[in-house]
């Protein structure tokens, strides 16, 4: 290479035509995240009331409590803004009310092989914070935003390292 030609480099990690790809140039899914953080979900009932769930929120330092049914299957998410449209429409008596006519219903889900910019963009759309991760019906993670966004700074981070070493090499 001549001094002062101009050099491109190509990182295996990024955003390909509006993707999110992994170091091997393969979209990164639900599963890679759930793999880092976890799969655990906090959840309660529908008859559980709506002070309970406030005091499972703040015990467990969550943004969200998916709601599950008999069949413990998805029925809601409960999230922090439910709660404040029950405390401004009906005051300080929703606390004894259940989560059923509360949480929101009809929540978007994913499955584990979903990728990252398929529910980036499913949580723009039905502005939703938190996704419910269903395989076969059964409840096995969530996501939500803060989760994608700090996969995403990692991805950042390691593309820069990557970067700062290719140029100490070169």
């Amino acid at each position: 290479m001549e001094p002062g030609s101009d050099v491109i480099v190509v990182l295996m990690t990024g955003i390909l035509h509006g993707r999110i790809m992994t170091e091997r140039g393969r979209p990164v899914t639900v599963k890679t995240i759930l793999a880092a953080k976890g799969s655990d979900v906090t959840t309660a009932e529908p008859t559980a009331t709506l002070e309970t769930a406030i005091g499972i929120l703040v015990q467990h330092q969550i943004g969200a409590l998916v709601i599950l049914g008999a069949d413990h299957r998805v029925i809601g998410v409960l999230s922090e803004r439910d709660i404040l449209r029950a405390l401004a429409e009906r005051g300080a008596g929703a606390l004894t009310e259940p989560l059923a006519p509360l949480m929101t219903r009809n929540v978007p889900i994913c499955d584990q092989s979903a990728t990252v910019s398929s529910i980036m963009e499913q949580m723009t759309t039905r502005k939703s914070r938190h996704l419910p991760v269903v395989e076969q019906q059964r409840l096995v993670g969530i996501v939500s935003i803060g989760d994608v966004v700090k996969h995403r700074l990692m991805q950042m981070e390691h593309e820069s390292e990557a970067l700062r070493d290719y140029i100490q090499t070169a």
